[in-house]
């Protein structure tokens, strides 16, 4: 088949696209021409966010399924309708699991879990993308099937509770530097390599059973915040690292970009029920446990210290949350 990423160059969406080519497809990919591509994909060189160019770019191509890793707001998934809609076989829309109501109600969740995050705006984004392409199956027969990866992980990133597409919660790790965990550390979280997550999305692509469904694709595993950090910091070598366990609500009063990213996702507890995409997907089984998929992701990391991003905001947010607090009680 000839299949389009709108976007395949990143975290969750290269290891999609490399299956899915080994798997026999034709892949072109969405790019502004500022990340290279690998040379068996098709480069379509057009702003995602440019109505006239991407339309002219796409104009002889015709693909047969659509795989939507950039759409956060309702106009990227309006746009893709209109460029689509009388053409496609399939639209698949990646989402999000921050879509689901928090706190939750019951665990682990399913696809039909309460939806609506009070707390995040980028959640709100993906649930209205979500209900607007509904929408237009329903009454259209827009071809869509909505997926929902919760946190993943790919060789360059460190997953944590901070900004897993930054380097710099694993290097204070490493130098000793206090890190800080939300509440006790001990809510079940649930983390996913990519190259398990792209099994699931492959056997999802091209399958006529999957229009007009939702679906999560996430590891079974779930561990507590304190076991992930540990697992880091042995992957990195870190003999003492420094871990501050900070309620939420003072990490969110100090930090307030840090409500979303926590009151809406990470500090709720993420245990999810695969049932439903390994009825439809019957070879998917992510069987990478955390602990080896972090030691790929730093010695990869490691070998490629370009690839090692730093944020200094990262910095400033950890030293700032961490001195309030030690400000307050006296003690880490």
């Amino acid at each position: 088949m000839k299949l389009l990423f709108i976007g395949g160059t990143g975290n969750l969406s290269a290891d999609c696209a490399r299956l899915l080519h080994q798997r026999g497809h034709e892949i072109h990919v969405v790019t502004r021409g500022n990340s290279p591509l690998p040379d068996e994909f098709h480069p379509v060189v057009a702003d995602r966010k440019d109505a006239d160019a991407l339309r002219g770019a796409l104009k002889d191509l015709q693909p047969e399924v659509v795989l939507n890793f950039l759409g956060f707001d309702l106009a990227d998934v309006q746009l893709d309708f209109s460029l689509f809609r009388d053409s496609v076989q399939q639209y698949l829309f990646i989402s999000s699991a921050t879509v689901y109501a928090k706190p939750h109600r019951r665990l682990p969740l399913t696809e039909t879990a309460p939806l609506g995050n009070a707390f995040w705006d980028y959640a709100q984004k993906k649930l209205a993308c979500e209900e607007w392409l509904l929408e237009r199956q329903h009454e259209d027969g827009f071809p869509v099937t909505i997926v929902r990866p919760s946190h993943t992980y790919s060789h360059r990133w460190v997953p944590n509770p901070v900004s897993s597409s930054s380097f710099t919660f694993a290097r204070r790790l490493e130098q000793g530097r206090p890190v800080f965990l939300p509440d006790a550390g001990d809510s079940l979280w649930t983390l996913t390599a990519t190259g398990d997550f792209a099994v699931g999305l492959a056997g999802l692509a091209g399958n006529p059973k999957a229009i007009g469904e939702t679906f999560h694709i996430t590891r079974d595993e779930a561990l507590t915040w304190n076991q992930i950090v540990s697992e880091i910091a042995d992957a990195l070598g870190a003999k003492s690292p420094q871990v501050c366990r900070i309620p939420t609500d003072f990490i969110c009063r100090m930090a307030p970009e840090m409500a979303g990213p926590l009151k809406g996702d990470k500090a709720n507890p993420a245990v999810f029920d695969n049932a439903k995409i390994k009825r439809f997907v019957p070879d998917f089984s992510a069987t990478k446990p955390f602990r080896f998929g972090v030691r790929e992701s730093i010695e990869w990391l490691r070998a490629h210290p370009e690839q090692q991003h730093l944020n200094p905001r990262i910095d400033d947010l950890c030293d700032r949350v961490v001195s309030a607090w030690q400000s307050e009680t006296g003690s880490l």
